[in-house]
């Protein structure tokens, strides 16, 4: 298991349907190491804390594994490393794999797995498309949040240590495909 690619962006204004956004899921792939604390990744913001962001929701995690599938579903779309918002794109690590309360050692900093990502309708303004959301809860490749644990400094080309917790809660797929069937 490795990071692929570190990925941060600021918070911006975007205009969507006649109504001015501001948004941070515009992330871009970073070469320099960068420091991991409490709340997130420096250089990195979250626009919107009632959806994101927080001690619980401090970092966020896709796996490069599901870009195969995107690039497949939407073969006139660009997919940087980066492009579902994602800080840290993984590979080797995906959702059946990921269960909450494992810990996580990069570089130096140390997370625990909290929740899968439920996606919002900003993911259709990334992407232009406004059937995105629907699209991702159909792909049921979530992603999901990290708590930082140990804050550290993390880069692009590190290892990925995975400490199992005590698994009762269940994989980060189960718990996103409980809250799809609700």
């Amino acid at each position: 298991m490795r990071l692929i690619s570190l990925n941060v962006g600021r918070a911006r204004h975007v205009e969507w349907y006649t109504e001015d956004i501001t948004t941070s899921i515009f992330k871009t792939a970073v070469d320099t190491p960068l420091r991991v604390h409490t709340l997130g990744i420096a250089g990195d913001e979250q626009a919107d804390h009632t959806v994101h962001g927080g001690v619980n929701k401090a970092v966020y995690v896709y796996p490069s594994e599901h870009y195969a599938y995107w690039r497949e579903q939407l073969p006139d779309t660009l997919f940087p490393w980066g492009a579902f918002g994602e800080n840290l794109t993984v590979e080797g690590l995906t959702e059946n794999q990921a269960y909450v309360g494992d810990r996580l050692a990069i570089g130096s900093a140390e997370f625990v797995v909290t929740q899968p990502r439920m996606p919002c309708y900003k993911l259709g303004i990334r992407f232009d498309r406004l059937d995105m959301a629907k699209r991702f809860m159909a792909s049921r490749f979530s992603g999901f949040y990290l708590a930082v644990t140990t804050e550290g400094t993390i880069q692009a080309g590190d290892t990925i240590a995975l400490m199992p917790g005590d698994r009762q809660g269940g994989s980060i797929a189960a718990l996103f495909a409980a809250k799809v069937v609700k």
